[in-house]
């Protein structure tokens, strides 16, 4: 048992997605896992572990942000033993042939955040998936004829921006969308030599405003959750 986390050892595969909204985790285990038994309530916090194709998964929500999603990795890796990390997350579309409900595979992830300013100083550290997760999630992908875009998000610290145009300057260098944890998450992978990716629905645009409902983003974004499950 860890702070934040009840389970105790062996209850959490080395393996785990990593929803932000831990009712997704709920729905996630409910429907994609055999035999899922929940390991932690704490906060309101689902975790999660089961079966998928023979092989142990577990499902951890991590509440929204940096701050919140660097607790549970950091537990989930040093206290857990966990190897592998996966987001699965929502995120706000930057160009228009972002469309909604499209997968975004994030390669690297750079921030508004100040979360590497004082690891970094007077320099930019570029925080990048794992590339065998990411060619597997790849992979999975076009064997089963799932449409991605893969490329650099943004991780941004502010969900409310007081420039709503902000986001212009970053989809003029390329960036394809915009979420709250990747550059975190990669970042304590790295630190921590394990791996970690984050896969990406499209559930509002910034270009053209429209938006998912919070149901919708709970419990129907089943095709990230399939290429997630597919780098097992």
């Amino acid at each position: 048992m860890s702070t934040h986390i009840a389970a105790i050892n062996g209850e959490v595969a080395e393996t785990v997605l990593l929803p932000g909204d831990p009712l997704r985790a709920k729905w996630i285990a409910e429907t994609f896992l055999d035999d899922p038994i929940c390991y932690n309530k704490v906060r309101g916090m689902f975790g999660y572990t089961g079966i998928y194709n023979g092989k142990r998964v577990s499902v951890q929500g991590t509440g929204m942000g940096i701050p919140s999603s660097l607790i549970y990795c950091h537990e989930l890796i040093n206290d857990f033993g966990v190897k592998n990390l996966i987001r699965v997350g929502s995120s706000g579309s930057y160009q228009k042939d972002v469309k909604l409900r499209d997968i975004v595979i994030a390669m690297a992830a750079s921030s508004t955040s100040g979360i590497n300013n004082s690891r970094f100083i007077n320099a930019d550290y570029s925080p990048t998936a794992d590339f065998e997760l990411f060619m597997k999630a790849v992979l999975y992908a076009r064997e089963h004829n799932i449409p991605i875009k893969a490329g650099n998000v943004l991780s941004a610290d502010e969900f409310y921006e007081d420039d709503f145009d902000s986001y212009k300057k970053w989809a003029e260098f390329g960036v394809l969308c915009v979420e709250m944890e990747a550059a975190g998450l990669y970042t304590i992978a790295a630190k921590f030599n394990v791996k970690a990716l984050a896969i990406l629905t499209i559930s509002d645009s910034l270009v053209t405003g429209e938006r998912t409902t919070s149901q919708e983003r709970e419990n129907t974004f089943s095709k990230m959750i399939e290429i997630a499950l597919g780098t097992l």
